[in-house]
């Protein structure tokens, strides 16, 4: 069982703190309209995908959610989960850019649902409060689920890969990507060998994350400086000589890219 308890901006919590910390996470960030929370990703040569002009500043954590759904080479059409939502731009970048016939975004964060619902009002879109170890939905509902930077914070990370094959339908895919401390990663490697569901592709992309954190980092800083809190400052993650920069750098944290398929 994986029991690592990190989240990108509030560092080595309990679970049940943490849970506490996300609705503290909305209330502070909501407000600057802070609609991903994932570290970002570019490639070299850059991604380069054409983005809306109002899309353009989340250029970065954009590009992760593209990279990571488009492994499925197409979700038009597909009734799709998204496990973990955070502020909900990912759902929202996909649903406008991919054009799945529906989209549901969950998430265990009930203040983040209620900014989700506000914030990001598309056809075919749609938030749910819910446990990812226990999803509320019926068997072989889903072509796809996605998962992006939060398998990390699951007490019971086999239950929620279960649960995965569980709701997809026959051919459907878990489009997935996440990290793990170095003494983490035999377990992670382990659980991902023995899940119910066939890996297609996988790779490790921590330079990828180190790129795209180098050319978001001004954004948070400018971020942190208008909140003027030590505490932010101390414990947010996603900017240049963090401690998860240092240890994605030197090797200690692992990210990597994954597709399954039932």
């Amino acid at each position: 069982m994986d029991r690592l308890t990190y989240h990108p901006i509030v560092w080595k919590l309990g679970y049940k703190t943490q849970k506490r910390s996300y609705r503290t996470i909305t209330r502070r960030y909501g407000a600057d309209d802070v609609v991903f929370l994932n570290y970002g990703y570019e490639e070299n040569p850059p991604v380069a995908i054409s983005l809306d002009a109002a899309d353009e500043p989340d250029r970065f954590p954009i590009q992760l959610y593209h990279r990571t759904a488009t492994q499925a080479d197409d979700l038009s059409g597909a009734q799709v989960l998204e496990v973990g939502c955070g502020h909900g731009g990912g759902a929202s970048y996909l649903t406008r850019t991919l054009r799945p016939a529906g989209y549901k975004a969950m998430d265990l964060n009930p203040t983040g649902i209620d900014f989700c619902r506000r914030r990001h009002r598309l056809p075919g879109l749609e938030f749910v409060l819910g446990d990812a170890e226990n999803l509320p939905f019926p068997d072989q509902t889903f072509d796809a689920v996605i998962n992006i930077e939060s398998s990390i914070h699951y007490p019971d990370f086999r239950r929620f890969l279960a649960e995965v094959a569980r709701v997809l339908r026959p051919g459907g895919h878990l489009l997935y990507a996440d990290g793990r401390f170095a003494p983490h990663v035999p377990d992670w490697e382990a659980a991902l060998a023995g899940a119910p569901m066939r890996m297609v592709s996988d790779r490790v992309i921590n330079a990828e994350i180190l790129r795209g954190m180098d050319r978001n980092s001004q954004r948070w800083q400018e971020l942190l400086d208008r909140h003027r809190s030590m505490l932010a400052r101390a414990t947010c993650q996603f900017v240049q000589g963090s401690k998860v920069y240092q240890a994605i750098e030197s090797g200690e944290f692992s990210y990597r890219m994954y597709r399954f398929d039932v």
